[in-house]
């Protein structure tokens, strides 16, 4: 049986919820720790955390990042570190309050270059990295993406439907991910000083059709030596248009990677 378990985590900006699946009952193996996208949270990972920590017979670890969620409001604009700032910031935290040692590190999105960032930061701590539909640099495809979101974001209803996951904070998400991203302070983000300091084996997987990034983003998450799983005729959101598909592939990959 799945053991589901729901915490509140104290840190100064803020308390930060997060949600645990069979950690208790998985001790023996390091959890995989996710990190969510930038309009995700929680919630949204839907099945996911729990078909993964299934399939792998070990805990997985989802929070929703202070401003998202069922997290803290925050009142602060994002700065352009915002990715690397994640790991130095907040994981101490984590760690601490979940008694987490060792983790496998898991994003989607903007999450994946947090997973990067976590790993770099704490070599000794990270086994693995599996990225899904993530950025490492930031090229035309995404903002485009972004732009016409922002387009679709005009749309009353399509706030709303933000709001049933992040309530009244669901303006502060939307703008937070769309001035950031188009902002001309942003432009030259990359994930590459991370990505020089990964000391674990890295996984990249993305869909074919992902309307914020193409394939050479993977390619650079991957580089030489990491593995590229390229999901076919799947968009930005493998974890809702193919669940089942994702976790074989992130099942298969973190195997790969033992």
């Amino acid at each position: 049986m799945i053991v589901e378990q729901q915490h509140w985590i104290a840190t100064p900006q803020g308390r930060l919820y997060a949600k645990t699946w069979n950690l208790a009952v998985c001790a023996d193996s390091p959890p995989i720790l996710m990190f969510h996208d930038s309009l995700g949270c929680v919630a949204l990972w839907r099945e996911f955390p729990r078909l993964l920590s299934i399939n792998l017979g070990r805990g997985v670890i989802a929070y929703d990042r202070l401003g998202f969620g069922r997290s803290d409001p925050c009142e602060e604009a994002m700065s352009p570190d915002f990715i690397a700032a994640e790991a130095e910031n907040v994981l101490p935290f984590l760690f601490e309050q979940l008694s987490i040692s060792n983790f496998l590190a898991c994003g989607h999105s903007v999450g994946g270059g947090m997973a990067v960032e976590a790993a770099a930061r704490f070599p000794d701590r990270c086994d693995a990295v599996v990225t899904i539909a993530a950025q490492a640099f930031v090229e035309e495809k995404t903002l485009q993406g972004i732009r016409s979101a922002q387009e679709a974001f005009r749309s009353a209803e399509n706030v709303a439907r933000l709001g049933k996951y992040h309530g009244s904070k669901a303006q502060w998400v939307l703008k937070s991910w769309i001035d950031t991203w188009l902002s001309p302070q942003f432009a030259s983000w990359s994930l590459e000083p991370a990505l020089v300091r990964l000391c674990c084996p890295v996984a990249a997987i993305h869909g074919e059709n992902d309307e914020y990034g193409s394939t050479a983003q993977p390619m650079r998450i991957a580089g030489e030596y990491g593995t590229v799983r390229i999901l076919p005729g799947i968009g930005h959101k493998p974890h809702r248009e193919c669940p089942e598909l994702l976790v074989r592939t992130v099942t298969e990959v973190i195997r790969e990677m033992a």
